[in-house]
């Protein structure tokens, strides 16, 4: 027999209830912000070492992400407080820093991909890049998992979204765990310059998405 209840997100919930969600929302956007100034400070620090740029483009990508997480704070503490659902000042300036950083992360990482496949430098190792892909991928899953958990219980779509486009930084991590396996696995010098060239492409996506927003064209993770 067909269920009479109503969709968990159209259930009426309690302002007690509703506060506490926001907090939870915060908490896991504060969680995102550190925990990519983290990754990107050891990445970073761990690829110059190693002499990979994959790992040192990963790093400074959490670098950017960390921008992007601050405007997500601000709009759910905005949301928070019920302040309507514009993009006010502050969100589009973050998102246009955001974009640029991005673009300019992608055009470091061409260029720097293309003068290591050039000279055929190779990284002394690969193996930090796959321990730390793995803690990416785990941790990625995890906020996401919690994060549209809390987005559908609020039914804000802006929440949803948020994590739905957080799936970026997964795929990112495949990318590096992908490219540090082979290289680890079968010595493919030129993986790891690869590996940081679809970073590169991907940056840039992220780029175009994050000035898309500041016209408020959605991002087509949210369609």
């Amino acid at each position: 027999m067909p269920s009479n209840k109503p969709p968990l997100n159209l259930i009426m919930i309690s302002k007690k209830d509703k506060d506490l969600l926001y907090r939870k929302a915060l908490l896991l956007a504060l969680i995102t912000i550190i925990y990519n100034i983290i990754e990107g400070i050891v990445s970073v620090y761990l690829g110059v070492e190693d002499n990979t740029i994959a790992l040192a483009g990963f790093g400074l990508d959490s670098f950017v992400e960390t921008i992007s997480g601050i405007g997500i704070f601000h709009m759910i503490k905005k949301a928070q407080k019920s302040r309507g659902k514009e993009i006010d000042h502050f969100e589009k300036t973050a998102l246009k820093v955001t974009g640029i950083a991005f673009y300019l992360l992608a055009t470091g990482l061409i260029f720097g991909s293309a003068i290591n496949l050039y000279m055929r430098n190779q990284p002394e190792t690969t193996l930090w890049g796959i321990i730390i892909s793995l803690i990416s991928l785990m941790v990625m899953w995890l906020l996401i998992h919690y994060k549209l958990k809390v987005g559908k219980r609020l039914n804000s779509q802006a929440i949803i979204a948020d994590a739905n486009c957080s799936k970026a930084c997964m795929i990112l991590s495949l990318i590096l765990l992908v490219s540090s396996l082979l290289h680890e696995s079968f010595g493919l010098g030129d993986i790891d310059s690869i590996g940081a060239f679809a970073i590169a492409l991907w940056s840039f996506k992220e780029g175009k998405e994050a000035f898309r927003k500041t016209y408020g064209i959605p991002c087509k993770c949210e369609q």
